[in-house]
């Protein structure tokens, strides 16, 4: 029950596919008593860790928000250092900054755009000569493809660093026939479900993780720090109304309506993610002769194709390619501008030349339409209106 495209100027990047069943989940909500905090949120945050195979999840009312609540279960706070990777978008690397960790980065590999571990391997064997290791990485599952978190893992055993995988262009995806989410290789793994991720409650993200002890935290943490359980109260609690305050919380909760919407999506979610590998497929045929690189596929990764990111040839033709194919009417996107190179994180200290494949990658990115609901004739339209732009 998808809108017709005709209410839209150009065929956009990414977009919502809502039905009929999303429609009647939610309204069956705005009929309940609760429209906050009532049960089908709990449903919710079940669904999706048995989805995974994580033992349990935690749902917040975004994926930043569930960033920070991660960083802060892992105890991240001043002093400490946390290293991502520059490309990604800047809430990966502020979850740091708001607990008052120090943020440095790790450069990708040039065909999967996702953190290197060769780079890391390097890096860390200086900071360690230096002294300057990572508390945590937060490793960013670029377009939906797992990075390499084998490897990842081993380094960290060896380095004493935690990792948070930040999945949010990747539910639905599998690393090594495993879902993404299951936290084998990693302490928490953090999902979007803004409205043009995989699935989508308009906002919204989530939390997975093994470790009981994590997921107590996120969810005190997620609601201004208070706690109506006994086990966990400071002081002998005075009646059943009441409640302790026991850390210094926040608001990020997600509410009923969201959660119903979520609950209904993830009926579809293999089904969106087969659809756009059918689409990927697609491009890689209609663009093989091109003066471009379609993605690369590791062999031990299933993606969740939440973007199609093409890389021009020639980078003189990356901004005229990209506003010539805006302004015939396609809605291209670039994800993502290196984290390190924007004004904030420069007055931090970083500067252009630090990480050059980001730096190259920044210059020849084009992320073309990918969603659910993309016909046939649009991507046709999508592919002579890039041909055209290359002429």
């Amino acid at each position: 029950m998808s809108s017709s495209r005709e209410q839209f100027d150009m065929i956009p990047y990414g977009r919502q596919s809502i039905n009929q069943d999303d429609i009647d989940a939610v309204t069956d909500v705005l009929r309940s008593d609760f429209l906050t905090q009532g049960a089908v949120v709990p449903r919710f945050e079940s669904a999706v860790a048995s989805y995974c195979g994580a033992a349990d999840g935690v749902a917040v009312n975004s994926a930043t928000s569930a960033l920070h609540l991660a960083c802060l279960a892992l105890e991240v706070g001043p002093g400490d250092l946390v290293w991502t990777s520059p490309i990604t978008f800047v809430a990966t690397a502020n979850s740091a900054l708001f607990c008052g960790a120090e943020v440095d980065f790790v450069d990708i590999d040039p065909l999967t755009f996702n953190l290197s571990p060769v780079a890391l391997a390097v890096k860390l064997a200086e900071a360690e000569s230096a002294g300057r290791l990572p508390k945590v990485m937060i490793v960013v599952h670029m377009c939906g493809q797992s990075c390499d978190m084998a490897a990842i893992a081993e380094l960290a055993d060896r380095y004493n660093f935690r990792i948070i995988e930040d999945a949010s262009h990747a539910i639905g995806a599998r690393y090594r026939d495993e879902p993404v989410g299951n936290c084998r290789y990693s302490d928490i793994t953090v999902f979007s479900f803004h409205a043009v991720k995989i699935i989508t409650t308009a906002e919204g993200g989530f939390a997975t993780t093994n470790n009981q002890a994590y997921a107590d935290r996120m969810r005190l943490l997620r609601s201004h720090g208070v706690t109506r359980r006994a086990d966990e109260m400071i002081e002998p609690p005075h009646g059943t109304w009441y409640y302790q305050q026991i850390a210094l919380g926040f608001n990020y909760r997600m509410t009923e309506i969201q959660a119903a919407l979520g609950l209904s999506q993830l009926d579809r979610l293999d089904e969106f993610v087969n659809r756009r590998h059918e689409i990927a497929d697609r491009y890689d045929d209609l663009l093989a002769e091109f003066p471009l690189d379609c993605p690369t596929r590791n062999e031990s990764c299933y993606s969740a194709f939440h973007l199609y990111v093409i890389r021009l040839h020639d980078s003189a033709r990356h901004r005229s390619t990209f506003e010539a194919l805006r302004a015939s009417g396609v809605g291209v996107n670039l994800h993502y501008i290196p984290v390190h190179l924007q004004p904030w994180y420069r007055a931090l200290g970083h500067s252009e030349g630090q990480y050059p494949e980001s730096e190259r990658y920044y210059r020849t990115a084009i992320s073309l339409p990918i969603f659910p609901d993309l016909s046939q004739m649009e991507m046709s339209d999508v592919v002579a209106k890039l041909r055209s732009s290359l002429a």
